[in-house]
């Protein structure tokens, strides 16, 4: 039996009190499948949104007038992607295609001179911008990941994993090959979606002349620290001194107990010459991550957070002049946070990402040259409109290059004008099948909360959309739960293929939620029942005095917090909703406290764990399974089996709890996946059995 097949039979449907399935519902399309054919258009579906291309910036030339980008193309019949680099010019026109090898690459630098240097299957190579045949530099065994080449060109920085710790069985007991056992004496025993084997990723330095690698050094010798972090770090954790003569990293060097509770990463200087290590972030007891230099070399820049174990805390961008040895917080005194940013040419200003008010825009600061200046360096906002700039990718002439997404367009990158205020696409890898679509409207609105404050959603429409006709709708529940809903696109959680099935979806930005001031941010920790599931009604109480919404069949629909969401909806919707959909939810949070591995995350926002009488609001008010005596409602529970984030356990227990009260119900159990869907194959079961159970449901 194949994979899917396994998957399917996995699938376990309701056995309720008639142990029959509720006739279909099916949705009135003919507003939209009659004049679509006419027109010529096609609704989007699960398929086509597959067949779309996945564009990634991977780096800009020096002169800014070219750019490199990945494009990664999903192979049905094989269920993988197949990814490939391209060069354009940033003034548009027909791109060419630079890779072709089987195997995904990854830019790694462009050089001054125009070569690109690329890693591909594990191996450094080398093409000029201007076409020929590609050199292969290295040949190291074992394969290289995460590079950073020093300036100068005489040094290489990579990771490797190093096995430091017994924790396998076949590890501590050598005569035994064939156990599986684990065996921990501390927390960290399992990250994500894996156990800890007792590796852990460490950086290495050699000297490096044109591919040929000397004896690496491992900076972090016999330390159980992980560098890049775990589990999503990368080379964005490495750098180098202007001089070539330090390598700069990032790790949280805590073990055990102490890493699961903590989130103090802080960057650190190795000396080459000298072997010696420094922390340059001591004192700072929150996230320190993306290490990067001014052009000039003279200010060093990176992101930081001030709570130690807030996850979701305020990012802020700081700055280490060496000239004047002064620190100073060039984003405290605004109140966002940041998500990503760069130096501009001339070492004057900071061109940086965030979310605000529902999309993500560019913004800038003006550098002080004179850190004795108190005063607060000048931000503004310079970009505005109903898009996400989800990346900066660099500065060409009169502009940014940036990576660019509606809810309704995948990441294509763009020229974003500092004069003009406009964006220009450089790509259009996914025009002609947009082109072949029926469009779907999304639009803004506000709604007064409960407590009065001013609440805003995103609302997406069916093709075609008359308001004279009443539609099926549905409330998305984003997760984090500071996660930002914004104009991102989702090739899961696809809002324009919901709309193009016939249903509006309603996406509220509701507390807990960046780009709406700190404080917004901050108000849904140790409040997870609370003002955050009371904006979800109150967003749906307001969007169903529409006349064209059919209150009859509203459902409510999320993942992770949003699961978390759907649940405790489930208990205390008083008939708002007729369905449910809730993937990978956090059901019961005192098993969950007991079974997930990013313990900072729970001890900030639940308040500790649940034998702490401080606590007891969020075991018992905040509890969903404390509401289940009160579900009526049917639900679909999707849970995949190597999600360590929200157990597995989380799931079952819903699944089994609805199926005991004889509440119509669905398990859909993804053995192979984590908390999120990242097979072609399983990800196109879960659209056929999100859209099976609306259809059966609502």
């Amino acid at each position: 039996m194949n994979k899917i097949s396994v998957l399917v039979a996995a699938i376990c449907l309701s056995s309720s009190v008639s142990a029959q399935r509720a006739p279909e519902v099916k949705i009135d399309k003919s507003l939209i499948t009659d004049k679509m054919q006419h027109l010529g258009k096609d609704l989007m579906t699960a398929e086509t949104l597959w067949k779309l291309g996945r564009v990634s910036a991977e780096g800009l030339s020096a002169d800014g007038k070219q750019v490199v980008y990945g494009v990664s193309q999903y192979n049905f019949a094989e269920n993988k992607s197949e990814k490939n680099l391209f060069v354009t010019s940033v003034k548009g026109g027909q791109p060419t295609q630079f890779t072709s090898g089987l195997g995904g690459e990854s830019v790694v630098e462009i050089t001054a001179d125009g070569h690109v240097i690329y890693l591909y299957q594990g191996q450094l190579w080398q093409k000029s911008l201007q076409g020929g045949e590609p050199r292969q530099l290295t040949s190291i065994e074992g394969g290289l990941s995460n590079v950073v080449l020093s300036p100068d060109k005489k040094h290489i920085l990579f990771s490797r994993a190093v096995l430091l710790k017994t924790y396998h069985s076949t590890d501590k007991y050598a005569d035994l090959t064939k156990s599986n056992v684990y065996v921990y004496d501390n927390l960290d025993y399992r990250h994500w979606d894996s156990f800890n084997d007792g590796r852990f990723e460490h950086p290495f330095v050699a000297s490096y002349t044109d591919g040929q690698i000397g004896e690496a050094i491992d900076i972090l010798k016999d330390e159980p620290y992980y560098s890049p972090q775990a589990p999503f770090g990368g080379a964005d954790d490495f750098a180098w001194s202007p001089d070539s003569k330090a390598v700069l990293y990032v790790c949280k060097k805590k073990f055990g107990n102490d890493y699961a509770v903590s989130t103090n990463t802080d960057i650190y200087r190795y000396d080459l010459a000298s072997g010696n290590t420094v922390n340059l972030t001591d004192g700072l007891v929150g996230y320190d991550t993306h290490p990067v230099y001014s052009p000039d070399g003279q200010r060093l820049t990176w992101l930081s957070m001030k709570t130690d174990g807030y996850e979701a805390d305020k990012v802020d961008i700081l700055l280490f002049d060496k000239g004047s040895s002064q620190r100073i917080n060039l984003t405290g005194h605004w109140d966002g946070t940041v998500n990503s940013f760069i130096w501009s040419k001339d070492n004057r200003k900071i061109y940086f990402t965030a979310p605000v008010r529902g999309t993500v825009q560019l913004f800038v600061i003006e550098v002080p040259s004179n850190l004795k200046n108190k005063a607060l360096p000048k931000i503004q906002q310079i970009s505005d409109g109903q898009f996400d700039i989800s990346g900066i990718v660099g500065e060409t002439d009169g502009g940014l290059v940036v990576t660019s997404t509606t809810m309704t367009r995948a990441t294509e990158l763009f020229v974003y004008h500092l004069q003009q205020k406009k964006l220009t696409p450089i790509t259009g890898v996914n025009d002609q099948v947009y082109a072949g679509l029926a469009e779907t409207k999304v639009e803004g609105r506000f709604t007064k909360a409960s407590d009065g404050q001013d609440l805003f959603s995103w609302v997406i429409y069916p093709p075609n959309f008359d308001p004279k006709k009443k539609y099926p709708t549905l409330l998305f529940c984003q997760g984090g739960p500071q996660s930002a809903t914004t104009l991102g696109y989702s090739f899961r959680w696809n809002f324009q293929l919901m709309a193009s099935q016939g249903y509006i979806v309603i996406l509220p930005n509701r507390r807990g939620m960046p780009g709406w001031g700190t404080k917004w941010n901050e108000d849904i920790s140790k409040d997870w029942g609370g003002q955050a599931i009371r904006d979800y009604l109150s967003a749906i109480d307001d969007f169903s005095k529409e006349p064209y919404v059919d209150k009859a069949r509203i459902g409510a629909i999320g993942a992770s917090y949003g699961g978390y969401s759907v649940f405790m909806l489930a208990g205390v919707h008083e008939g708002r909703f007729k369905t449910f959909i809730s993937h990978c939810g956090l059901f019961d949070m005192t098993s969950w406290y007991g079974t997930t591995e990013e313990l900072f995350f729970a001890n900030h926002d639940l308040g500790g764990p649940y034998w702490d009488k401080a606590n007891e609001k969020t075991y018992t008010e905040f509890n969903p399974i404390k509401h289940v005596d009160k579900w009526n409602t049917p639900i679909m529970i999707i849970q995949g089996g190597k999600d360590f984030r929200v157990p597995i356990g989380q799931g079952l227990e819903a699944f089994q709890a609805a199926q005991l009260k004889r509440i119509k119900s669905r398990l859909v159990y993804l053995p192979d996946e984590n908390h999120w869907v990242l097979s072609g194959h399983n990800a196109q079961v879960w659209q056929r059995e999100f859209f099976g159970w609306l259809n059966e449901t609502l």
